[in-house]
């Protein structure tokens, strides 16, 4: 049931139903019966609690978040022809760190006129993609679809609208070069305790490296990188394929491990 489905993303993400019923228009009292399976949910209100939620609309209607098995191989060579190495299991996503990285990232280049919400999406893919392939570890660990313009966390939307909300972080929209832009900008201090020196090294570089990309040179660059290009549109990224990533994108010697 869909309702039952609801119930279960709102309590995912810790969200209110009277937030959630001020943001499909509608009175607590009637969104309750929604949750209850009461009352009917419109198409244009289920589209409005799948962006909440950061779910694919036709998901949301199957009653799916899109989740992938978190079972993935983990690859020591680069051709496929290597030997395999063992299989490993990603951890649980790390919404706490996720917070934090998002913070720390707007701290540091979150004042930058070209860094609003979609360099923002291509920065987190490229500090989470990037530390897995050089440690084998995750870093933060979100879910990345593939859509025409580069990968996108999923959980972004739900988790920085309940930033807004408790006042960390405030949102701006406006221009850059006359293109709309959604900006965000801290309000509090990232607490660097929940990131350890090397995750904090990590991120420093990725920032150095590709913070003063646009919007459009990211969605370019994101373009030719391999997890990209071998997803299904709509569907998520795989972390395991970083492992066959040519020169350019690569981050990890493999050389010295021959």
């Amino acid at each position: 049931m869909l309702g039952k489905f609801i119930l279960e993303q709102r309590k995912k993400h810790s969200l209110t139903q009277e937030f959630l019923a001020s943001k499909i228009g509608v009175s607590r009292p009637t969104y309750v019966q929604i949750e209850q399976g009461e009352s009917d949910l419109t198409i244009t209100k289920a589209r409005k609690l799948a962006d909440v939620f950061g779910i694919d609309f036709n998901d949301f209607v199957k009653g799916s978040d899109g989740s992938v098995p978190a079972e993935i191989k983990k690859i020591t060579k680069k051709e496929k022809t290597e030997k395999q190495g063992m299989r490993i299991s990603v951890p649980q996503k790390n919404l706490e760190k996720f917070r934090e990285v998002v913070l720390y990232i707007l701290s540091k280049v979150g004042g930058k006129p070209n860094v609003g919400e979609a360099v923002i999406y291509k920065l987190l893919y490229f500090i989470d993609f990037d530390f897995y392939e050089k440690f084998e570890e995750q870093l933060v660990g979100a879910t990345y679809i593939k859509n025409h313009y580069g990968p996108t966390p999923v959980e972004f939307k739900a988790i920085v609208g309940d930033m807004i909300r408790n006042g960390e972080i405030m949102k701006v929209e406006g221009k850059y070069f006359n293109y709309p832009q959604r900006k965000y900008l801290p309000i509090r201090r990232p607490n660097l305790d929940v990131l350890s020196g090397r995750e904090i090294e990590h991120i420093d570089a990725v920032l150095a490296r590709l913070s003063d990309k646009n919007a459009k040179e990211m969605e370019n660059y994101s373009h030719e990188d391999i997890p990209w290009k071998t997803a299904e549109n709509g569907k998520p990224l795989s972390y395991e394929s970083v492992f066959y990533r040519d020169e350019r994108y690569s981050v990890r010697n493999y050389e010295d491990e021959l």
